[in-house]
């Protein structure tokens, strides 16, 4: 039974690694495949750092600027009215996992004057004569404003791209081999940034970013992963110690089995000697161990213990090997001295079998097959329970086979005669048991007589 569940569950445990396995592969997807979205604004976005976790952006001014006047209407302005600030706009991957993409709309709630910008390109959404002019210049340092039709100003040579209230631009990072904003590898980061003049004196602080990100998470980074890729391992190894296992097994059960073959042909070679001392009970070994062994197994046994069974009963007339054939074979009644040689050959076979360890206690069924249940038998006497079981089985199929077969000195009792004596000798010569489990197998055909 063991062996033939060994496979179903091997095959029942792995498909619990594969479906781990494949759950890690769809987790792993859908998270790759998800778009996040996040508002960064007022001091979260206006920071010098970012102590956040996950994906974090803060807009901070360099130290060094400058001033100009910007006189739109011609009004002979003396004093600087605008400053220029450098931004940069610090992205940090604060994740084991890849930033795979990313991009952010930064909108403004002032007007201001864009110069230039860096590393991506720029998407730029202007409202213009009351509709909106949207276009994408790839590097705001090579901006040339003939080639689009945004609303620009010039002074001092710089061109300046207007942007109002509400203006917004989209800003994609680069992925060339100079600026590689993205991907983004884990706890690193990028930071780009523009130029821009902003009246004196006005905060910029109202700005509001929208962010879109996706990461990219490796498949040996996700925990289902590892608990698949365990317990693989602890399958694989499993089912290499159980194909050593089951091949020792094997091999230990091929050998026992030739043990086995052997000590069969021994024992029927050893009692084809004895049967061949008498050839009216001929074959007599080989029937008691065959009708003690349907009895054994009426009882519950079964393996190698209704072997030992089997291999004892076929012993049991051993002891006979010593002795003469004339008495074997004696057509008349024995006289009390050949009696006494005859009841010898109990004594004598366990004396033969009591060396042989392959078989445990199988000198029990040759010492004690002539034991009665109630005491009156040989050679020691003994009553009850205190004979060994084998042997009280041995009694039974013996005496069976005796009443069943031709003798050198009376013919073989009929069927009914047979069952009448073993009914009669219950508790006398038999255990009462056996005989009722023997009878039994007798009226079920079980046993042929």
């Amino acid at each position: 039974m063991k062996k033939k569940k060994a496979p179903i569950v091997f095959l029942i445990s792995l498909a619990c690694i594969l479906v781990v396995f494949l759950a890690s592969v769809l987790r792993v997807h859908d998270y790759n495949n998800t778009i996040h979205e996040e508002t960064f604004a007022g001091s979260r976005l206006f920071s010098e750092a970012s102590e956040e976790k996950g994906f974090s952006v803060s807009a901070a001014p360099r130290g060094s600027t400058w001033s100009k006047i910007f006189d739109f209407n011609n009004e002979g302005l003396t004093e600087f009215n605008y400053q220029a600030f450098t931004y940069d706009f610090a992205v940090k991957n604060n994740t084991a996992d890849e930033i795979f993409d990313f991009s952010f709309k930064l909108t403004f709630d002032k007007e201001l004057f864009i110069v230039s910008g860096w590393n991506g390109s720029v998407e730029i959404h202007q409202n213009v004569d009351k509709g909106e002019y949207v276009a994408t210049v790839p590097d705001l340092r090579e901006f040339k404003a003939d080639d689009y039709s945004f609303d620009t100003v010039t002074f001092d040579g710089e061109t300046m791209i207007r942007m109002n209230p509400g203006d917004y631009l989209i800003y994609i990072p680069c992925s060339n081999e100079n600026a590689l904003e993205v991907p983004l590898e884990p706890y690193e980061g990028t930071v780009p940034g523009m130029i821009l003049y902003v009246p004196i004196g006005e905060q910029v602080d109202g700005w509001v970013l929208d962010v879109r990100y996706q990461y990219h998470r490796l498949l040996r980074q996700d925990s289902f992963f590892w608990v698949a890729a365990a317990g693989m391992f602890v399958w694989l190894i499993s089912l290499i110690i159980y194909t050593i296992t089951t091949a020792q097994i094997r091999k230990y059960n091929l050998r026992h089995q030739r043990d086995n073959e052997i000590i069969q042909e021994s024992i029927e070679t050893f009692t084809g000697f004895i049967d061949a001392k008498d050839p009216y009970t001929n074959g007599h070994s080989a029937r008691v161990a065959e009708y003690t062994r349907a009895i054994a197994e009426e009882m519950g046994y079964s393996g190698e213990e209704l072997d030992r069974i089997y291999y004892t009963a076929q012993l049991h007339d051993c002891g006979k090997i010593g002795v003469p054939d004339s008495i074997l074979k004696k057509p008349s009644k024995l006289d009390d001295d050949e009696f006494e040689i005859i009841k010898s050959h109990t004594v004598r076979g366990g004396e033969i079998l009591r060396n042989f360890k392959s078989l445990k206690d199988v000198d029990e069924g040759a010492r004690y097959h002539h034991e009665r249940y109630d005491g009156k038998g040989y050679p020691e006497g003994l009553a009850g329970e205190d004979i060994p079981l084998i042997a009280r089985m041995i009694c039974v199929a013996d005496s069976f086979d005796a009443m069943n077969s031709n003798r050198v000195y009376r013919k073989k009792l009929t069927s009914e005669m047979i069952k009448e004596e073993i009914e009669k000798n219950k508790g006398k010569q038999f255990d009462p048991k056996i005989a009722d489990i023997f009878l039994r197998l007798l009226k079920e055909g079980k046993i042929k007589e």
